[in-house]
């Protein structure tokens, strides 16, 4: 009386939450959990999905039994047929009742044997013993990530742009549910990186493993300095770090501030490499940033959050590394030294780790402004930079959006009005126009950073005044290209998309002729100024 998947899930082409420096943007990323994909789409606070990546399905986020189980799935969705509602059962419970019903249970669940996780032997017996879901069986001993990696590449080539699907499988049959372009609420859009920034604002930079997400304005940084760190010399000391860490985590303001470290947060063994904390302990924080400080000619390995990874991908908590001391890297060492410590304000009873924690109140050191974290993962690269409140430099979408050319902003707004005033100021009688046309994600007020100004020009078959009209457009593309540079980041050898039409062609609708006067779509006539001599 229950329908239910064998297992469902969310997969995505892009890969926003890599987990290891191996793992590329383009190696995608499943959410796979057994049952209805609803516990894979929604992020739940008690319960989680397993995460592959595609393109690197040996790299697992747990790697310890410890984790994998901590990390497992719980709670099972599905539909009981005889009430029509949605109900979720416990996986124990399911397994006792219809475990040996399920075909394919073998690829989504395992035995825990002690310290072990083992493969379910042929007479499982699931009245008795301790499973859980790891689908290791569907992982190494099937062609299924194979095969969904090939799905996403070969949708994303179709779609020309990153794609997200939803799937089931009743361990018969896969089921493709939905394919779309890979959408990101504004919390996971792309930043434009801007160029013009003057360096006094600049706090640091990165380009190394940029993940895309949205950070909050950030009023405070808690810094624990790397080099104070390490000359600490006993282990009750870093500890006391840590607790005092865990303090401000529940003392400074939800998702306002930021947390930088040396090496790696969450160390367990030996904490000379990073801050020993738990995930309560960050839990509060908007962003976790470790950083790799060069140490001679060895640079420290980071762990990419990897000790509480999965509550992190929960949480929305954006995860960074830094490497201040690679070339073309912004780190700010001054505003970290010279900015007011706040930290005996906020933990007065651990007042000898003023020189190792540092808690500054960015407001309050920059003239009441804060924080900007812009994250960028098509150029690889991120900035934080000190900028007004509420004042973002790129206008944030208020819909979720789609990636790509297909982001709404404010980018098409002074594209739009570049055209306006090329069609204003273009001579029409010395370069034989007729009449110019707007088309594409400009028209549409769809365009991205990284999106050109496609124009439909109209205009006499004179070789001599062609020529010089293309010199004449190639200019304005150059320097509008180098003004969204300076905005965006995004280099391109020119903004300008330009497509001439003819008399003729507008007669036999050839070419982009068809544009013109179309039922659906049509290009947007842009008033020309034919009083120019």
């Amino acid at each position: 009386h229950y329908f239910i998947p064998l297992f469902a899930g969310v997969a995505f082409s892009n890969n926003e939450f890599r987990w290891s420096s191996r793992i590329k943007r383009k190696d995608g990323l499943v959410r796979l959990v057994m049952g209805l994909g609803t516990r894979a789409v929604d992020r739940l606070g008690d319960d989680y999905p397993i995460l592959v990546a595609p393109g690197q399905p040996n790299l697992r986020v747990n790697v310890t039994v410890e984790e994998t189980i901590r990390y497992s799935q719980q709670k099972v969705d599905l539909i009981d047929l005889r009430t029509n509602e949605f109900k979720t059962k416990t996986l124990s419970e399911l397994l006792r009742k219809f475990g040996d019903k399920f075909p394919g249970i073998d690829q989504v669940v395992s035995m825990v044997d002690g310290n072990l996780i083992r493969q379910l032997p042929y007479d499982v017996d699931f009245s008795n013993g301790e499973y859980l879901i790891s689908f290791d069986g569907l992982i190494k001993k099937t062609a299924f990530i194979k095969k969904m990696d090939v799905i996403l590449k070969t949708l994303e080539k179709k779609f020309h742009s990153p794609v997200d699907i939803e799937f089931a499988s009743d361990g018969k049959d896969f089921y493709l549910l939905q394919c779309r372009p890979q959408s990101y609420s504004r919390e996971h859009v792309s930043d434009p990186i801007p160029k013009d920034v003057t360096l006094e604002k600049v706090i640091f930079s990165a380009k190394k493993y940029i993940s895309n997400g949205r950070v909050p304005d950030i009023t405070h940084i808690v810094y624990v300095d790397p080099v104070k760190y390490s000359e600490l010399s006993d282990r009750q000391s870093m500890m006391q770090v840590g607790k005092a860490v865990s303090k401000l985590n529940k003392t400074l303001p939800k998702r306002k501030f930021i947390l930088m470290g040396p090496g790696r947060w969450g160390s367990r063994g030996d904490i000379k490499l990073g801050v020993p904390v738990t995930y309560s302990d960050i839990n509060n924080t908007a962003m976790l940033i470790e950083i790799a400080r060069k140490k001679g000619n060895y640079v420290p390995d980071l762990s990419f959050g990897t000790h509480f990874f999965q509550d992190l991908v929960e949480a929305s908590i954006r995860y960074l590394p830094l490497y201040p001391d690679d070339e073309g890297i912004i780190f700010n060492e001054r505003f970290f030294k010279v900015a007011k410590n706040i930290f005996n304000e906020l933990v007065p009873d651990l007042p000898h780790l003023s020189e190792v924690v540092k808690v500054i109140d960015v407001q309050q050191a920059s003239d009441g402004n804060v924080l900007r974290i812009l994250v960028n993962a098509d150029l690889g690269e991120a900035l934080a930079i000190i900028n007004p409140p509420r004042t973002n430099i790129i206008t944030e979408p208020e819909e979720p959006v789609e990636s790509s050319d297909l982001t709404p902003s404010n980018q098409w707004r002074w594209r739009f009005n570049m055209a306006e005033k090329i069609a204003s100021l273009v001579d029409v009688e010395k370069f034989g126009i007729k009449g110019i046309y707007l088309f594409g994600s400009t028209k549409n007020a769809a365009a991205g950073p990284g999106s050109d100004i496609d124009l439909l020009i109209h205009i006499e078959e004179d070789n001599v005044k062609n020529a010089q009209l293309k010199i004449w457009l190639d200019g304005w593309s150059k320097c509008l290209s180098e003004m969204n540079y300076l905005r965006t980041g995004y280099k391109s050898d020119g903004l300008l998309d330009v497509h001439y039409v003819t008399d003729k062609d507008i007669e036999n609708r050839s070419s982009f002729a068809v544009k013109i006067g179309a039922v659906t779509d049509a290009a947007r006539p842009l008033v020309i100024n034919k009083n120019i001599k």
